[in-house]
């Protein structure tokens, strides 16, 4: 059976929000420590470094002192981490089918997807 790269990109997106990839952020992670998943270090790091900032309460410009600024400096970062962190996951979730398709006797056609 043949697929193209095409198929399994839209296949392994589905086009979810981020709310809903969180789990899939979870794998990632477990298996990027494992070494199934090849990925670079500072791609996943940075991401959940914005995160974290964004949860904790410790900010470079507190809420309460600034409230104004406060507010725009955690939606900086998450304007910087979360397209970041969906694009690395989407890449993820196509690694994931294709490793799924090449452990059966499938072949794989390169494709180009155009924006």
């Amino acid at each position: 059976m043949k697929y193209s790269k095409l198929n399994l990109a839209k296949e392994a997106i589905n086009h979810k929000g981020f709310v809903k990839k969180i789990p899939d952020i979870f794998r990632m992670v477990k298996y990027w420590k494992k070494g199934i998943y090849p990925m670079r270090s500072i791609d996943i790091i940075l991401p959940l470094l914005g995160i974290v900032y964004i949860i904790s309460p410790i900010d470079l410009i507190p809420e309460v002192a600034v409230p104004v600024l406060g507010v725009l400096d955690d939606l900086a970062v998450l304007y910087l981490v979360i397209p970041k962190l969906i694009k690395e996951v989407d890449k993820f979730l196509l690694w994931e089918v294709e490793q799924k398709i090449n452990t059966g006797n499938t072949k794989i056609i390169d494709a180009q997807i155009i924006k």
